[in-house]
């Protein structure tokens, strides 16, 4: 990725992009152009609205969909409140033991029953009998994946809904989000780009089944620009779940997209990766299959921040991740700090 480089100019060792992600230099100039436009007074509507039809479909182009089953919302619990307003109250929903709480939150603030079992035994329940399974692909915490192929069939062997959070994973695992019933995320961290955009694929079976459509506006209708009407008719596909679009955000997704869907995603996961394990090498770690790797060593955090390092600390544990602008020499850099 040397040849990338040019576009990150950070002030630290940013090895903490399973907080936020940093923007490459196409999307910082991307905002750049839509503030000023926006601050002169010449900004377009009608042009900011293309955007959005551009981030749809470079989301779909991500996941593997086609941009019609994308719909765009602000969070990932939002869009699954959407998705858990839709299910009867007498369902049942699996979830994972220690479980993110925007995928556990939606779901109990419906009122379903949400069993939870440990991540390696998710795929055996499931297959005991549920309604939903829902789980992150990559835990925000650990980084573990998920064994999703497992999950699925297990759900699918009972008609149980697929549900995934693709937020710490899409954009550096390669992902087909049609093996999911709805595959939902958030841009801000490998997306990179600024919070208020969560995207959700929603399977065509599932949109059917999802009637209600809570909180639908201009966004969500058959003709957007008809604002003055006395009906509600829905847009066909998944924009009907679709929020009030922000502009800002998608105009950024473009951007950051361009920049990863132009690498390949296999080439981010294979660098990604590649340095993650590095890292657990020096510490004399088998390889982990993941961007993110937790460290349960004394100081770590403190020890990191003092070397120029920024990384988080999650339950204890201190989180680092790899992505694009990370380089072999912040892994040396990070296991020196730590020695």
């Amino acid at each position: 990725m040397d040849d990338l480089r040019h576009l990150w100019d950070t002030d630290t060792v940013w090895l903490n992009t399973a907080q936020y992600g940093i923007p490459p230099a196409t999307t910082r100039a991307a905002l750049a152009e839509h503030l000023d436009s926006w601050a002169t007074a010449t900004g377009d509507p009608a042009r900011w609205g293309r955007t959005t039809r551009e981030a749809r479909r470079r989301l779909g182009a991500l996941l593997g969909v086609p941009g019609g089953d994308i719909a765009l919302g602000a969070a990932t619990s939002q869009l699954l409140g959407t998705l858990a307003a839709s299910l009867p109250r007498s369902a049942t929903v699996l979830v994972p033991e220690g479980e993110f709480a925007s995928v556990l939150f939606p779901f109990q603030a419906r009122g379903v029953r949400v069993r939870t079992v440990p991540l390696d035994r998710l795929a055996a329940a499931a297959g005991e009998g549920c309604d939903a399974v829902a789980f992150s692909v990559v835990h925000p915490g650990t980084g573990a994946v998920a064994p999703v192929a497992d999950i699925a069939a297990a759900a699918r062997g009972v008609g149980a809904l697929v549900v995934g959070d693709a937020t710490q994973a899409a954009g550096w695992l390669p992902l087909d989000a049609s093996g999911f019933d709805a595959l939902v995320g958030a841009a801000y961290k490998w997306l990179m780009t600024p919070r208020g955009l969560g995207y959700a694929y929603l399977a065509p079976a599932l949109q059917e089944r999802m009637a209600v459509v809570p909180g639908a506006g201009p966004a969500a209708a058959a003709d957007p620009a008809a604002l003055f009407v006395d009906r509600f008719v829905p847009a066909a596909g998944a924009r009907r779940f679709d929020t009030s679009p922000n502009w800002v955000a998608h105009t950024a997704v473009v951007a950051s997209l361009d920049v990863l869907l132009g690498v390949g995603v296999d080439k981010v996961h294979a660098h990604n990766v590649g340095l993650a394990d590095r890292f657990r090498a020096r510490l004399g770690w088998g390889p982990g299959g993941s961007a993110i790797v937790s460290v349960d060593l004394p100081g770590a955090h403190e020890r990191l921040a003092a070397a120029g390092i920024a990384t988080t600390v999650r339950a204890g544990r201190t989180r680092l991740s790899f992505h694009l602008y990370n380089t072999e020499d912040d892994v040396d850099r990070a296991v020196a700090a730590l020695a």
